[in-house]
């Protein structure tokens, strides 16, 4: 009986010690399998991070970048899923004040760089930005940066948006942003901008010419002719203080699709002027413009926006279209314009 009960003890034991040794063995396969959590950010893009947060006065909109935490898990910023890297930084209605800080050039993987609607950022555009050649999609608007333009914005040759617009920038608009090949929209448009159009911009570098909205400035001088050489799909130039003809900007094969020169001092006959059927918005107020208005109006099916009072505009309002469909408002303060909706001739 005590021989039997020493064997089963011996067998106990044996079993204990393979099951422990089997445990052991478990563990190690599944470390091997399955390793322990890493931190996914880059160590050098958490390091510029923290400085960017430092530079800002540490405000409470980067509250959740903290030294125990993953970067790439952080407000306003996002990686990249294959590389971890810092490929995003948009910061958007933030209680921060100062200046952007020239440590953003430090995040070379950086494709989309957003400040915008903080009132109390300061301050010019760094040059570090230049840096930063990957870049895709730049906007830093509603604030109130200050200086130039800067030229170097030219460099970057992947952009595609280009938002610099509601800012209290001056100076003159650098004519080598029309190098840039990939660019599908450029906004300059409410700040404090003087000087002309830039010739150039009738020879943008890429296949089809950007969005472009210059308005809110105080640009003078005529329109360069060489932008009758572009198709231009959105173009707004209002509230500046343009002269000149524009009649070449218009004519049946353009691509325009909304036009805005109200409020310049455009001059010229409007009579014969031709359309592409694209076109929905149409903002002539406020200029110089003579003649009737063009017959080819009438042809416009999709018009949903048309302005030309505050004119020097003649004769019958053409019938037809979508003409009729809009107010008074939209055609009245003209020398001799007459016509539904406006009074019979």
């Amino acid at each position: 009986m005590i021989l039997i009960q020493g064997n089963q003890l011996s067998n106990y034991n044996n079993m204990k010690t393979n099951s422990l040794f089997f445990t052991i063995f478990l563990f190690y396969f599944l470390s091997l399998s399955f390793p322990s959590y890493s931190e996914k950010c880059n160590p050098q893009d958490k390091k510029v991070l923290f400085k960017i947060k430092q530079d800002l006065g540490n405000p409470y909109h980067l509250a959740s970048w903290t030294p125990d935490t993953d970067c790439c898990d952080w407000y306003v910023v996002e990686c990249d899923p294959k590389t971890n890297r810092i490929n995003a930084l948009t910061v958007f209605q933030a209680n921060i004040s100062g200046q952007i800080p020239a440590s953003v050039g430090d995040l070379p993987y950086l494709e989309t760089l957003l400040f915008r609607h903080i009132t109390n950022l300061t301050g010019q555009i760094p040059s570090a930005i230049a840096k930063l050649t990957r870049l895709k999609t730049v906007r830093l608007s509603w604030t109130n940066l200050t200086g130039p333009v800067p030229s170097f914005f030219s460099k970057l040759k992947t952009l595609t948006y280009l938002d610099l617009s509601f800012n209290q920038l001056s100076g003159s608009i650098p004519p080598s942003l029309s190098l840039l090949p990939n660019l599908l929209d450029l906004h300059l448009d409410r700040n404090r901008l003087t000087g002309t159009i830039p010739e150039s911009f009738g020879a943008f570098a890429g296949s089809s010419p950007p969005n472009l909205f210059l308005s809110h400035n105080q640009l003078t001088g005529s329109v360069p002719k060489s932008l009758g050489n572009m198709k231009f799909t959105t173009i707004d130039l209002s509230r500046n203080r343009l002269t000149g003809d524009i009649s070449f900007l218009f004519g049946k094969s353009k691509a325009l699709e909304s036009a805005d020169f109200s409020r310049n001092l455009f001059e010229f006959d409007v009579t014969k002027l031709q359309f592409p059927n694209s076109l929905t918005v149409l903002d002539w107020n406020h200029n110089k413009l003579k003649g009737n208005l063009p017959v080819a109006l009438t042809t416009l099916a999709n018009l949903q926006l048309f302005n030309v009072s505050y004119n020097r505009l003649c004769g019958q309002i053409p019938v037809g279209g979508k003409l009729q469909s809009f107010t008074y408002a939209e055609y009245f303060h003209n020398r001799c314009l007459c016509g539904a909706p406006l009074p019979a001739c």
